[in-house]
C-alpha cells in the first residue's frame, strides 16, 4: 500500500488527433458470418461511434518511451505482450528514478511507495468530424473498409482479408492527458510525455501500421495547470499548434508550471 503520498498540482494537455491515415484500433467482431468484416473496429455501444481508447494511446506513448530508452521488456502483461517494469526498490530508484514506471505506472504487487503520474482519457470523434461521416456513402457507419491480400510465399496462393478502419481526415478530440505533480522532479518528467507524443506521430497508432494505417498528428494542444492551493482556478500555459512547436517551449512551459504549482502550493 503506498503511503505519504502528497498530490501538489497538475497539468491538464488537450489536444486534437488528426488521422493522416486511416485508423485500425480493434474491437471484437460480433458475428462470424459469411461476407463479414475479418477485423472490425471498436465503437461506443450507444451510439455505434468510433473511438480512441485512452489505453491504446497511453499504452503507445509508454511502449515507444521503453524503446527509445533502451528498456528490457520483462513484465508479462498478457498473451504475447511485455512492457519494462522495475524489478526492484533500488532499479525504481536508480537515477532519480524510472520515468517509465513513475508517469506511467507499476504491477500492484510492486509496493514502491509510488502512483502513477498520467490519466489518459478516452477520445471521441470531434461533432464536426461525426457530421461528415454521416453524409458518406459506406458500407457501415463511420468507417470503410479496406481489402488486403495475404500471399502464400510458397503456393502464391492469395488469400483476401478485410479491415474497418476509420477514414483519413477525421479528427477526434479534444484527447485530454492529466499529468499530477507529487515531487519536484515531475516538472522535468513532463519532457518524456511531450516526447512519448512526438514518437507515437513518427510511428504510428491501431494496427497495421506497417501496411498504412495509424498516422496521426496532435493539432491544437493546449496546457494548463492547477495548483493545491487553488485547483479551481487553471492558470493557462499555452497553446501551440504541433507537438513541435510545443517542444520548442519546453523550458518556457516548465518553469510557468513550476512557478504556478510550488508557489501557490506553499
Amino acid at each position: 500500500m503506498t503511503t505519504n503520498i502528497q498530490l501538489y498540482g497538475r497539468v491538464v494537455i488537450t489536444a486534437n488527433i488528426n488521422t493522416l491515415t486511416g485508423l485500425h484500433i480493434g474491437g471484437t467482431s460480433a458475428s462470424m458470418e459469411i461476407g463479414c468484416v475479418d477485423n472490425t473496429i471498436i465503437r461506443n455501444p450507444i451510439n455505434d461511434q468510433p473511438y480512441i481508447p485512452g489505453s491504446s494511446l497511453r499504452g503507445k506513448m509508454r511502449s515507444q518511451t521503453e524503446k527509445i530508452l533502451g528498456l528490457e521488456q520483462n513484465q508479462s502483461i498478457g498473451q504475447d505482450v511485455t512492457i519494462h517494469s522495475c524489478q526492484e526498490p533500488e532499479d525504481f530508484k536508480k537515477n532519480g528514478g524510472c520515468p517509465v514506471c513513475t508517469i506511467y505506472g507499476l504491477p500492484g504487487e510492486r509496493d514502491f511507495n509510488t502512483t502513477s503520474r498520467l490519466v489518459v482519457r478516452d477520445v471521441s470523434m470531434t461533432p464536426e468530424s461525426v457530421e461528415k461521416l454521416k453524409h458518406l456513402q459506406t458500407y457501415l457507419p463511420f468507417v470503410e473498409c479496406k481489402t488486403e491480400v495475404a500471399i502464400d510465399r510458397v503456393t502464391s496462393k492469395a488469400t483476401p482479408r478485410s479491415m474497418e478502419r476509420v477514414p483519413a481526415g477525421t479528427v477526434f478530440g479534444p484527447a485530454e492527458l492529466v499529468y499530477s505533480i507529487y515531487e519536484v522532479n515531475d516538472f522535468e518528467r513532463l519532457s518524456y510525455v511531450f516526447e512519448a507524443l512526438q514518437l507515437v506521430e513518427d510511428d504510428y497508432l491501431g494496427g497495421s501500421g506497417s501496411r498504412g494505417s495509424g498516422k496521426i498528428r496532435f493539432e491544437s494542444i493546449k496546457l494548463t495547470a492547477r495548483s493545491k492551493k487553488d485547483y479551481g482556478n487553471a492558470v493557462d500555459l499555452g497553446t501551440f499548434p504541433s507537438i513541435q512547436e510545443l517542444n520548442n517551449a519546453l523550458k518556457s512551459i516548465t518553469a510557468k508550471a513550476k512557478e504556478t504549482i510550488l508557489l501557490e502550493s506553499k
